[in-house]
């Protein structure tokens, strides 16, 4: 069997781990990115790698982040990833659930119709809706942007002054504004590492502020989630289409609220508090999913 990598980065640490677990059970691993891809129409093969062609030669891609990019060149990568799809080809994950997944208000707009917990959210391009939203949630609200990862350019705030600058600046520049109630977990929540039907691993980051991101500081501590943590981390999974997500949810209150979606996580963090092999566990996962009708 040959699999494909798109990553952006072959000896970055996850694309490594997933190489070592990929070749120990003899499956041949072809790593490339998005640039490194030619497609075509009325001619084969309809995507290449070199003088690989994608669509005959291997038995499935599992997509790394996806990158950053122009809008063409986003929706370009994206539809090639159909294009892949519809031949055929198992892709992990799908474009569909990569495109929701990037997409926070999408994301929380799909869940929470499907009885998801998640927090009170108002997304507009109007300042003066903005403003109402941040007073009616007591001065006290993350803004983010609607695509982004890793928490950058997250920012809570509570000063109105600070809010309807920050607004208009964003308005100015053509941006979306994405007011989103600020849940209280002190200085830590989880994340769900969801593997096909099954939550493989979770980690709780605790850190010395609101931001509880591994790649900003946040020390991951092993826990087991409960069935009912489990079986919601797994159902919102599920609700985007990913077949591999990290879905970050927090604890505090009557129920769980799930806060985002990444439909491309890193587990470096997470493989240093848990004694499974996540990258083989991603392997068997993708071996068997190639393997279906």
């Amino acid at each position: 069997m040959k699999v494909g990598l798109l990553t952006r980065n072959e000896n970055s640490w996850c694309s490594l781990q997933l190489r070592k677990s990929f070749r120990k059970r003899q499956v041949d691993v072809t790593c490339f990115g998005f640039e490194d891809l030619v497609a075509r129409v009325q001619s084969d093969p309809a995507v290449s790698f070199r003088s690989l062609d994608l669509i005959s030669e291997l038995r499935a891609i599992l997509v790394r982040p996806i990158g950053r990019g122009s809008l063409e060149q986003i929706i370009f990568r994206l539809n090639v990833l159909q294009r892949l799809l519809r031949s055929g080809l198992k892709v992990i994950n799908p474009p569909a659930a990569i495109e929701k997944a990037a997409d926070k208000y999408n994301t929380l707009a799909l869940i929470s119709e499907q009885g998801v917990n998640v927090p009170k959210t108002v997304v507009t391009e109007n300042v003066k809706a903005a403003m109402d939203a941040f007073r009616r949630f007591g001065c006290d609200a993350v803004i983010k942007p609607v695509f982004g990862s890793r928490g950058i350019g997250a920012a809570r705030i509570s000063d109105s002054d600070i809010a309807e600058r920050v607004f208009r600046t964003l308005k100015f520049n053509k941006q979306i504004l994405y007011v989103q109630e600020y849940v209280e977990h002190g200085t830590s929540d989880i994340r769900a590492f969801v593997i096909g039907d099954k939550v493989v691993a979770a980690m709780r980051r605790v850190a010395n502020s609101w931001k509880t991101n591994v790649s900003l500081g946040a020390k991951p501590v092993k826990i087991t989630l409960p069935s009912d943590m489990e079986e919601l981390a797994v159902r919102t999974a599920k609700a985007i289409g990913c077949e591999i997500a990290g879905v970050d949810l927090v604890d505090a209150g009557s129920e769980p609220t799930i806060l985002e979606i990444n439909s491309q996580p890193g587990w470096r963090g997470l493989q240093t508090i848990t004694e499974r092999s996540i990258s083989d566990l991603i392997a068997d996962h993708i071996i068997e999913y190639a393997g279906r009708k």
